[in-house]
C-alpha cells in the first residue's frame, strides 16, 4: 500500500517568472543570467552559480526586450555594460526565435 502512494506523489518542479514577458515556466525551461560577487553578469546554464540572478525564456524575442527596456539591469540591481551587452545578443542570436509548443496544447 505504502509503494503505490509513493509512485502517485508528484514531485515538486520549482518554477520562476521570465523577466521579460513575465510569464511562469519550470526553472529547467528557463535561462538564468547571474550578477555575480566579482561584479561580472554572465550567463548560467547550470542555474547555479553564487549571485544575484534573473531567468528569461529560451527565446530570442525575451532577450532582446529585457536588453532593451532595462528589465534585465533591473532584475540584477546592476548596470549592464555595453561589453556584455553585446555578449548577452551574441547569445541571444543562438536562440530560437520562438519557443516550441509543448506537446499536450498542440494536440488539443
Amino acid at each position: 500500500m505504502k509503494n503505490a502512494k509513493r509512485a502517485q506523489k508528484r514531485r515538486h518542479v520549482p518554477e520562476r517568472t521570465c523577466v521579460a514577458c513575465r510569464t511562469q515556466r519550470p526553472k529547467r525551461s528557463l535561462v538564468r543570467v547571474v550578477h555575480t560577487v566579482s561584479g561580472e553578469i554572465v550567463v548560467d546554464e547550470t542555474g547555479k552559480l553564487n549571485g544575484r540572478g534573473a531567468y528569461l525564456c529560451r527565446c530570442r524575442p525575451c532577450w532582446e526586450q529585457a536588453l532593451k527596456r532595462g528589465a534585465l539591469s533591473r532584475a540584477l540591481r546592476a548596470s549592464v555594460s555595453p561589453e556584455t551587452e553585446a555578449m548577452l545578443r551574441a547569445y541571444a542570436e543562438t536562440l530560437p526565435e520562438a519557443l516550441p509548443v509543448p506537446e499536450e496544447t498542440a494536440a488539443t
